[in-house]
């Protein structure tokens, strides 16, 4: 028993070695707006709870509406499916949300079906390459934006980060949300999507 916990010990320490050096660029870029102007803004989905963001998907929406009535792009591209709500998508859900706070409905793209950041990428990417859309300022939580940029970048885009600051967090959050995310973005680079 006493060399399975010391093999485990082992290769926690090697991964966290790895992840480190991810996770230090993850950090980094969390804390840099590259908002400029773009083809779309692009608004990655957060839960939903029965027709209503959830604080965080308000936070990202509340973002994107800010920066489009700044005029950094003329549409919002909003992403994310059911997750399990029978009625309602979290892309849906984000349109309505802006539409009741006046962008214009034309100005608004779903992508209604993606159920991970992955599926999400893939899909805004498409619906860009489709309408000619080069350019995008990524909206979300600042420790996701490194992982969404690099697949969206892997897609052709041209992608401008723009993180809602959040300010709940301890450091202690922090750092555990920036390994997590350095490790979906080490998984993904090796061809395994989660």
């Amino acid at each position: 028993m006493r060399c399975f916990a010391i093999a485990f010990a082992c290769v926690m320490l090697a991964l966290a070695v790895v992840l480190y050096p991810i996770a230090l660029r993850i950090e980094r870029q969390a804390g840099i707006d590259e908002a400029q102007p773009a083809d779309v803004i692009l608004v990655l989905g957060a839960a939903e709870y029965r027709g209503r963001p959830s604080p965080t998907f308000r936070a990202r929406l509340d973002h994107a509406l800010a920066l489009f009535r700044r005029r950094m792009a003329p549409r919002i591209l909003t992403s994310g499916g059911a997750g399990g709500d029978p009625d309602f998508t979290e892309a849906g859900v984000g349109r309505m949300y802006l539409i009741l706070r006046g962008v214009p409905s034309e100005a608004i793209i779903i992508e209604p079906e993606s159920a991970s950041t992955v599926h999400s990428t893939v899909a805004a990417a498409e619906i860009m390459r489709r309408m000619g859309l080069n350019t995008c300022i990524l909206v979300s939580d600042g420790y996701h934006i490194y992982r969404a940029k690099q697949m969206l970048q892997a897609r052709g885009v041209r992608v401008y980060g723009s993180p809602w600051l959040s300010t709940n967090k301890s450091r202690v959050q922090e750092q555990w949300l920036y390994y997590r995310q350095a490790l979906g973005y080490l998984l993904w680079s090796a061809g395994i999507t989660i």
